[in-house]
């Protein structure tokens, strides 16, 4: 079995990558760290975060928000430390939360879990 966390890999994006590819919107987004795939949190309407675990086993996420560094692991349900995973380390700054904004209904509050 491989490592749960791969230090070395980069992120897929800068965003969700399901949302981005069928023109959705997060409320905040996970990084896978055994992959760098990126997807959204369960607050959001899609869930990809939690989805890309159940469909791939990759079991620990790292946020991809600014100013958080930490990690969650699904299968035990709890956070945990863990490496500096390769750059970019969040998402950009200047991306809206939710986001990105063009897309961002006005009653986005009541999409939200």
């Amino acid at each position: 079995m491989s490592s749960p966390i791969d230090p070395s890999v980069p992120p897929s994006g800068s965003g969700c990558v399901e949302c981005e590819a069928a023109r959705g919107w997060w409320v905040h987004l996970r990084r896978c760290a055994a992959c760098g795939h990126v997807g959204c949190c369960d607050t959001s309407p899609a869930q990809h975060a939690t989805a890309h675990f159940r469909s791939t086993g990759h079991p620990i996420v790292q946020s991809f928000e600014p100013a958080e560094d930490w990690f969650w692991d699904y299968e035990r349900q709890v956070g945990l430390d863990g490496p500096d995973l390769a750059p970019p380390t969040h998402r950009p700054v200047e991306q809206t939360v939710p986001g990105p904004a063009d897309r961002v209904p006005q009653d986005w509050r009541e999409h939200v879990h």
